[in-house]
């Protein structure tokens, strides 16, 4: 993979900085961990979720964190019980490693909710935008009747 000085970038630009950590994010990502697999879905204009296999997870071995503009699910199993008790796998296929998996939020995206059901962990996201950047149409007057102020006497 090549990697790309930014630098420039960041002496020759004010108010930026973000668009650059993110260049530097995706240049710099994980792309050999494809662990755990997980689906992005829009389930509306401005609804999202992000699902997660984390098969034999449980929910208290899961934490979901959102700081700044980034998502991250983290992963850690618990200790195994002790070697009286141990399973003898003569397969083991289902991952029981520790993970962790970023996702960047866009602008105005904030984090419903997050549950776990059947091995999937599905995080909702919302997209509120605030009222002065929501798409509005501005009704063109005909300019044949000029408007009368009245005064008051």
């Amino acid at each position: 993979m090549r990697h790309f000085d930014l630098t420039p970038l960041y002496r020759s630009t004010v108010g930026f900085d973000r668009l650059a950590q993110l260049l530097d994010s995706v240049t710099g990502g994980d792309f050999d961990a494809p662990y755990p697999p997980y689906n992005i879905e829009r389930l509306g204009e401005n609804e999202y979720r992000i699902t997660m296999a984390v098969a034999g997870f449980a929910a208290d071995e899961i934490k979901v964190d959102v700081k700044e503009s980034t998502l991250s699910g983290r992963g850690e199993k618990k200790a195994e019980a002790t070697e009286s008790d141990e399973r003898r796998y003569l397969h083991r296929g289902i991952a029981a490693r520790s993970f962790e998996r970023r996702f960047q939020l866009a602008d105005h995206v904030e984090v419903k909710g997050a549950d776990l059901k059947d091995g999937l962990l599905n995080v909702d996201l919302v997209r509120n935008l605030p009222e002065r950047m929501r798409p509005r149409s501005i009704p063109i007057g005909t300019g044949s009747e000029p408007k009368q102020i009245e005064q008051a006497a």
